[in-house]
């Protein structure tokens, strides 16, 4: 049996020639179904239901997207907009989607922009509370290694940043301590103390790279998201990270001993350090950065560590029939993310709104592509 997956996709919208538009309060009033509002228009959020079978998977996220797609289009000259930030501009203003909704206020008043940025994030099914502490616990350690390859935010306002990921670099972790949980009861017992002391406004203000996740958080718990990726794009890539992720917590169930509790020479408030110095690091260089293990402090290439996993997991994923999902993984290692090949094409000579524009089109047609030839047509 597969574990559950379900994405929380967030995406810009705005004109073919690129500049960011915010439509959100009118797609959550006019389309019915999956799509929510985030405190800044010019980005919507839809989720997929949790799904074990990938190809199900495939679809659930192209559906929504052509029919956000063809709503917009009926609009005007609009469409959705790949990248993780506002790669050609107003990073200086907000755009509030419902200035009557208190939280929204808090957040901008707080962060303002550094919080209207595009991602990914990914839910993994895992009901028993202290296999899910344990898997959290993990990936947390190897959160880096998906900001790696997903990358795709090296513009902001119209200008490179010297990031890979300029949204992970600025976006406001909060609380900004937040430490390697050893059980449900610590997770339990950590948030009510932030909520007491107002670090957190309520159980959704987390915002870490990785967290335990449920309907009646922190106490009825079913699921880790992994909340560090930019924006994928391209859906036969994206499948290949959850695949990864997938291989990687099926091993960590499998053998326990994966928990960096057990199996690390460093401290927990150590590897805590040793992960945000590795965020960073890829946050600046994805693939190409250095970086630290966590289990002996040896110094490894992300691309490296990426590839060592792969070949421990690989099998798993042959054994449980979605190996043919992971196998892109090595397509992104060889050919690089979204963000390198964009700083590629701007090297060359390309300003970042032709690079912005060509992988609009780019995008639009591998969707429709994949739709007509994989998915069943939309019912009229």
């Amino acid at each position: 049996m597969l574990l559950s997956k379900g994405l929380e996709i967030e995406m810009y919208t705005g004109t073919s020639q690129g500049e960011i538009v915010g439509l959100s309060d009118r797609i959550v009033r006019d389309l019915d179904g999956c799509f929510v509002r985030e405190p800044d228009s010019r980005n919507v959020e839809y989720t997929t239901a949790p799904f074990c079978c990938y190809d199900r998977l495939l679809c659930a996220i192209l559906r929504p997207r052509k029919q956000l797609r063809d709503y917009l289009n009926r609009l005007g000259d609009y469409t959705l907009i790949p990248g993780s930030t506002l790669s050609l501009g107003e990073s200086d203003r907000f755009y509030r989607s419902d200035p009557n909704n208190p939280y929204h206020s808090y957040i901008e008043q707080t962060y303002h922009t550094t919080v209207v940025t595009a991602s990914i994030h990914i839910n993994i099914g895992i009901s028993n509370p202290e296999d899910l502490l344990r898997a959290c616990r993990l990936i947390r350690l190897e959160a880096p290694l998906y900001l790696a390859l997903t990358a795709s935010s090296p513009f902001l306002d119209g200008q490179p940043t010297g990031y890979h990921s300029t949204r992970w670099s600025i976006f406001p972790q909060t609380p900004s301590d937040v430490p390697l949980f050893e059980s449900h009861a610590h997770f339990i017992q950590w948030t009510e103390a932030q909520i007491a002391a107002g670090t957190m406004q309520n159980v959704r203000h987390l915002w870490s790279s990785v967290r335990p996740n449920g309907d009646c958080r922190p106490y009825n718990l079913n699921r880790l998201e992994l909340r560090i990726c930019d924006l994928v794009t391209d859906p036969i890539a994206l499948l290949a990270i959850i695949a990864f992720l997938e291989a990687r917590l099926t091993q960590l169930l499998q053998e326990p001993k994966f928990d960096p509790l057990h199996l690390s020479n460093f401290s927990s408030n150590e590897l805590v350090a040793l992960t945000k110095a590795n965020e960073m690091a890829v946050a600046r260089q994805s693939l190409d950065a250095q970086l630290h293990h966590w289990q002996d402090g040896r110094t490894i290439a992300a691309r490296d560590w990426i590839d060592e996993i792969y070949q421990q997991v690989w099998f798993i994923a042959k054994q449980k029939g979605f190996s043919c999902f992971l196998s892109p993984l090595q397509k992104i290692l060889r050919d690089g993310n979204t963000a390198q090949q964009w700083l590629q094409q701007y090297q060359s000579g390309l300003t970042p709104q032709k690079i912005i524009t060509q992988a609009i089109q780019a995008a639009d047609k591998q969707e429709q592509d994949l739709e007509e030839k994989l998915c069943q047509p939309m019912a009229a």
